[in-house]
């Protein structure tokens, strides 16, 4: 389906952390949310607006240290704006648009960005949900029709909970008082989840301590539970991470963890990760690639280096998400994504992120900015109000805020089947600032 794009803004608001979240590199407090309004113009002159949005995470798209978190907000904006004049001095163009990168994640989160709020728009235009856009491939992307139509949307998932590297374990630890979860125990008692992902930090022996003690704390629930290990390329090379692994295998008193751990995400540094055979390490348990997933041909060249798998994130592209779940579907059994989270918040980068997920059929799906943010809590009242009158089954409203709602370990979210791109409803843009 073809259209031409009037107008591409660009608007920010800031987001304040209610508990530090480190990952790899970064403890991040404080984050600019970036959006997009596009607006389009289908065959029969019909006007469309549609939107998106993400959060500019520092030290996670370019985790040079010596760039200021400051510098690392700059360089996504930079990306969205020549992704912007990219599509406006493209004339006619198609919801694939320009998020088909060749190389880097910087230069990928602004076409990534942008394409979504065009599908949006898209969808909007034609009266459809992005879920039968995909299935009816209005995008034109190049894949089996088959493929497409075996797609099936789930209306519920399982939430993964995220551990940071600084998050509090049991009461004993530091506390905020906010009256929201803060502990492991606390999220466990309040949520109900039985998923859970994992920061290690690089270092075996204060990673298996650290361990020991979310350990102490998981094994208390009497149900099965699962959980995934993520290295954000904190390790050097497939030997590290494996000695973690057997030095995890050997503790007593993690073998009902170690028995849990499904897979590991990313633990190599993306300069070296896909420059050996991980093969070993991956007959412990299946090794993933997120941020060394930079480019089109990444997945196919870490499988044939003995990855399983690949991570789904809308910052990196939803037309390479489905690309990479078609691989796996060729590929056969073995061969899997992840849904991982980036802190995305409440609303529009919520509600796409579990929309492409669901069309992925992912069981599944990492969830961390419900618990690092309290929620809408710095959006205007009556914003809040059309997100939760909008998606009843997504959102609740407790702790003077509309919120991720999160029972018995799930997320329900049939109402993300609605045209557009998995909202009913959008922004406030007269609350935000632009971006230039």
């Amino acid at each position: 389906m073809r259209f031409s794009i009037d107008d591409i803004s660009f608007f920010e608001r800031d987001v304040r952390l209610r508990m530090p979240f480190r990952f790899g590199v970064v403890t991040l407090t404080e984050s600019p949310q970036a959006f997009v309004r596009a607006t389009i113009r289908l065959q029969d002159g019909k006007k469309s607006h549609g939107a998106a949005a993400e959060l500019l995470a520092p030290k996670w798209f370019d985790k040079n240290p010596a760039l200021s978190n400051e510098q690392n907000f700059e360089q996504l904006r930079d990306s969205m704006r020549q992704a912007r004049t990219a599509y406006l001095d493209g004339g006619e163009n198609t919801a694939y648009g320009l998020s088909r990168p060749t190389v880097g994640l910087v230069e990928n989160f602004g076409p990534a960005l942008i394409d979504r709020a065009l599908l949006d728009a898209l969808c909007r235009g034609l009266g459809i949900s992005f879920y039968e856009a995909i299935r009816r491939n209005v995008v034109g992307l190049d894949l089996s029709p088959r493929f497409l139509q075996s797609l099936r949307p789930r209306e519920r998932i399982a939430a993964r909970h995220t551990v940071g590297l600084v998050d509090p374990i049991s009461s004993s630890e530091r506390r905020i008082n906010d009256g929201l979860p803060e502990t492991l125990e606390e999220v466990i008692a309040r949520y109900g989840h039985r998923w859970f992902k994992l920061k290690v930090g690089g270092e075996v022996k204060a990673d298996v301590e650290r361990l020991g003690a979310i350990a102490a704390v998981l094994d208390g629930i009497r149900e099965p539970y699962h959980a995934s290990l993520d290295g954000n390329e904190q390790y050097a090379d497939a030997a590290e991470v494996l000695d973690l692994m057997k030095r995890i295998k050997a503790e007593s008193r993690l073998k009902r963890l170690a028995s849990s751990i499904v897979f590991i995400e990313q633990p190599i540094k993306r300069q070296k990760a896909l420059a050996a055979d991980i093969s070993a390490l991956a007959r412990e348990k299946p090794v993933i690639i997120d941020e060394s997933d930079d480019s089109l041909d990444a997945f196919p060249r870490a499988k044939a280096l003995g990855y399983r798998g690949v991570s789904s994130k809308t910052c990196k592209g939803i037309y390479k998400s489905l690309i990479n779940a078609a691989r796996c579907a060729s590929w056969g059994e073995g061969y899997f994504m992840s849904g991982e989270d980036l802190t995305v918040q409440p609303g529009l980068a919520l509600q796409q992120d579990l929309a492409l997920v669901a069309l992925l059929g992912l069981a599944h799906v990492e969830r961390n900015g419900h618990h690092y943010v309290n929620g809408m809590s710095g959006l205007p009242g009556e914003e809040q109000k059309r997100f939760l009158d909008a998606h009843g089954d997504l959102y609740e409203r407790s702790h003077g805020a509309v919120r991720l709602r999160i029972e018995n370990g799930m997320i329900r979210m049939a109402s993300l089947d609605c045209p557009g791109f998995a909202s009913r409803a959008l922004p406030d843009w007269e609350a935000m600032r632009r971006m230039n």
